[in-house]
Formats: structure tokens, C-alpha cells, sequence
């Protein structure tokens, strides 16, 4: 089951857990207001989200998400506008609790480290799987002509973005939307990701399948675990590592 589907389910889950704990209290002569129960109903949600072993940042939104349902009611903003910030909510993650990977972006230095590792001259294909708003891509295509590089992104917003990006810059960056998983690796020399914890463990899978000898798979921050990598590079002093795969 999908982390977020969980914690909706534990969400509902403690909704009786909460009435029987607001009535015991008020047997007791504890005053109770609506901000109590809606703590109470955080506390008990964050509790078997750590009961049912979900990751710590579930607990916090587990504990919050009451509190701050109970804060929006009481402010006077119109359904049109929740609406509005669903929907731009909806295009920007689409499918990110299916996916959980999150809008990461990277930097400039990052994309340096990542051009070095290409050979000076000639053809060189490169992906960036997860491009958010297609910085790495675009910049990776200005390097030199020989560089094919492509971005595939599955939320609407940010390849709608890239893609007008693109086209306003004249450039030959291309972009795809839809889930990497569609691509086949063997057609790059380089992928590149960004994308979270608990997506690396699927990626290698597939690297491992479909990558052709003398190719790379870079992961900026996220490890692949029991499978280290052959190079780590850091572009920033102090920041998150550049993990590199030869095959």
C-alpha cells in the first residue's frame, strides 16, 4: 500500500479513536474546544502512523493535518479558491504519492559535475528522469552540439513549463511526459536523477537491465543501497554527494 493511502486510512482510522477520547475527557469534566479535539485527533493519528511504521515526516503531517484543517475552516476563504490551489496542487505533484518523489531541484554546480563526466567531443545522450521545471536539461543542451539531452516528467505543470522553456530559448532540448519506466536506458549514455529514497531501489533495477557497458547513472544525494557507487564527487563543500554507476 502506497505510503499516503495509509495515512489517510490511519487518518480515518482514528476519527472514533478521537470520539471515544473526547467523551471519556468530558465524563471527566475536562473542557473540551474544537482545537482540542483536533489535537487529540493529530496525536492519535501520529501514534499509529508510528505504530504502523510509516516514515517520521508521516507523523508530523499525521499530527498537523488536524490542526490545520480545523485553522482553514475558520478563516474565511471562498470554495473557489480551495478549488483553485487543489488544482494547481494536482498538476504540480500529479502522482507523487504514488511515485513519492517530490519536486527536487538541483544547481548549477551539480549540472557541471554532471557535463564532466561526458566526453569532451562527439555523441552524447543524456536524460534526466524526473525534470521538474528543466533546468539540467536545458543547460545540459547549451553545453556543446553533440549533447542530445531529454527530460521526462510526470506531473502536467512543471513539462508544460519545460517544455515552453524550450521553445521560447530555441533550444534542442526535448522534453517527454510520462514515467521513466516507459524509457529505455539503453538509448542514453548518461541518466541522470534526482529523485528520492524510495525510488532508488526500482531505478537500479532497471538500470541494471537495460544499461549498456561504458554508460553512466548519476544520482544526485540518494544512494542506491548495497550497491555502492563507483564515484562520489561533491560539487558544493558541505552539500549532498554525487553518486555515479559505471557499467
Amino acid at each position: 500500500m502506497k505510503p499516503a493511502v495509509a495515512a489517510l486510512l490511519l487518518q480515518a482510522a482514528a476519527i472514533p479513536l478521537t470520539l471515544a477520547a473526547t467523551w471519556l475527557l468530558a465524563r471527566a469534566g475536562v473542557p473540551m474546544s474544537y482545537s482540542g479535539v483536533a489535537l487529540i485527533q493529530g496525536v492519535i493519528a501520529a501514534g499509529l502512523t508510528w505504530w504502523r511504521g510509516l516514515a517520521s515526516w508521516w507523523r508530523l503531517i499525521q499530527l498537523l493535518f488536524p490542526l490545520a484543517l480545523y485553522a482553514s475552516a475558520q478563516l474565511d476563504v471562498p470554495p473557489g479558491a480551495y478549488l483553485a490551489l487543489f488544482l494547481f496542487l494536482l498538476l504540480l505533484y500529479w502522482s507523487t504519492y504514488r511515485t513519492q518523489v517530490p519536486y527536487y531541484p538541483s544547481n548549477r554546480r551539480v549540472w557541471d559535475a554532471v557535463a564532466s563526466l561526458l566526453p569532451p567531443e562527439g555523441r552524447a545522450r543524456v536524460i534526466d528522469i524526473g525534470s521538474g521545471l528543466g533546468g539540467f536539461t536545458l543547460d545540459m543542451a547549451r553545453r556543446r552540439p553533440g549533447i542530445e539531452a531529454s527530460g521526462i516528467e510526470l506531473a502536467p505543470l512543471p513539462w508544460f513549463i519545460s517544455s515552453l522553456r524550450a521553445r521560447i530559448a530555441g533550444s534542442t532540448a526535448r522534453f517527454i511526459r510520462g514515467d521513466y519506466d516507459r524509457l529505455n536506458f539503453a538509448d542514453y549514455e548518461l541518466v541522470f536523477a534526482y529523485l528520492s529514497p524510495a525510488a532508488m531501489g526500482a531505478l537500479w533495477r532497471k538500470a541494471s537491465r537495460e544499461m549498456r557497458p561504458g554508460t553512466l547513472l548519476v544520482s544526485y544525494e540518494f544512494v542506491i543501497d548495497d550497491r555502492l557507487p563507483n564515484r562520489t564527487v561533491y560539487p558544493t563543500k558541505g552539500g549532498p554527494a554525487l553518486h555515479i554507476w559505471h557499467f
